[in-house]
C-alpha cells in the first residue's frame, strides 16, 4: 500500500463542508436522541483513554452538542471545535448548565485547517469526524501538527466491515451519505497510512465492535 489511500478505500460519494453543515442543522436538534446512546460506548472509550493519557491540554475534534464533555477528568483543559454552529450552541448551553469550569474554549471551525498554532495540545480526540470531513489524511495530517511530539491522536469511528451482510449494507448505505452526513464506507486505510496503522492501538469497542478506538502517539523529536 501506498503512502496514500488507494482508490478502493475511498468512500464512494464525496462530502463536502457544506454538505456537513447542512446534514448536521437537520440533526441538531434531535442528535442526542438519534445517536446519542447508539455511540456512547464509543464516546465513553475514547473519553476514558484521554483521561489515563499524559497531558492536559485536549483538543476535541467534532464536539457536537458536547456529549462527552462532563466525563472529562476536571484536570483535563477541553479545547473543543466543530463545523457546525448549530451543535455548538447546544454544547454552549450543556457546558452552563453543567458548569463545565475545564471547558476552555468551543469554536466553529474546520478541522483539517484549524487556527491553532504548532504543538498547542497534548491530546487530540475525534470522535465520529473521520468518517465525515472531506479529506481524512489531511484531518490526521492537521491533528498530528497541533499535538506536541510524544503526544497522542485519538480516533473513535465506524470503519467499513471486510466482509459479509454488513459489508453488503454499508456500501449500500453510501448512496445516503450527503443526507446522513457521513460515510457508511468510510475504510481505516482512507485515514491511516501503512506506517500509521503499523504503529497504532487498534481496540473494537464493545459490545458488538461497531466502533473502533485508534490511539496513536505522534513522533516524539527529543
Amino acid at each position: 500500500m501506498s503512502g496514500l489511500a488507494t482508490e478502493s478505500h475511498q468512500p464512494k460519494s464525496a462530502l463536502d463542508a457544506e454538505a456537513v453543515r447542512a446534514a448536521y442543522r437537520r440533526w441538531a436538534n434531535i442528535y442526542d436522541t438519534v445517536f446519542g446512546g447508539i455511540s456512547a460506548f464509543g464516546r465513553r472509550r475514547a473519553v476514558d483513554a484521554v483521561n489515563n493519557l499524559r497531558g492536559d491540554r485536549v483538543l476535541e475534534v467534532g464536539v457536537g452538542t458536547g456529549l462527552a464533555l462532563p466525563h472529562y477528568r476536571a484536570d483535563k483543559i477541553i479545547t473543543g471545535i466543530d463545523l457546525s454552529e448549530a451543535m455548538l450552541a447546544k454544547a454552549r448551553e450543556r457546558v452552563a448548565r453543567e458548569a463545565l469550569g475545564n471547558v476552555a474554549a468551543l469554536h466553529e471551525m474546520d478541522a483539517e485547517a484549524t487556527d491553532f498554532a504548532d504543538d498547542s495540545f497534548d491530546i487530540a480526540v475525534a470522535m465520529f469526524v473521520a468518517s465525515v470531513v472531506p479529506n481524512p489524511r489531511r484531518l490526521l495530517a492537521e491533528l498530528k501538527r497541533v499535538v506536541r511530539p510524544g503526544g497522542h491522536v485519538l480516533f473513535v469511528n465506524h470503519f467499513l466491515a471486510t466482509g459479509g451482510v454488513r459489508l453488503l449494507c454499508e456500501r449500500a448505505m453510501a448512496r445516503a451519505s450527503h443526507s446522513l452526513g457521513w460515510h457508511p464506507d468510510f475504510a481505516l486505510e482512507a485515514l491511516l497510512t501503512e506506517s500509521d496503522i503499523r504503529k497504532a492501538k487498534i481496540t473494537p469497542v464493545p459490545p458488538l465492535g461497531l466502533f473502533t478506538l485508534v490511539t496513536l502517539q505522534c513522533d516524539d523529536e527529543t
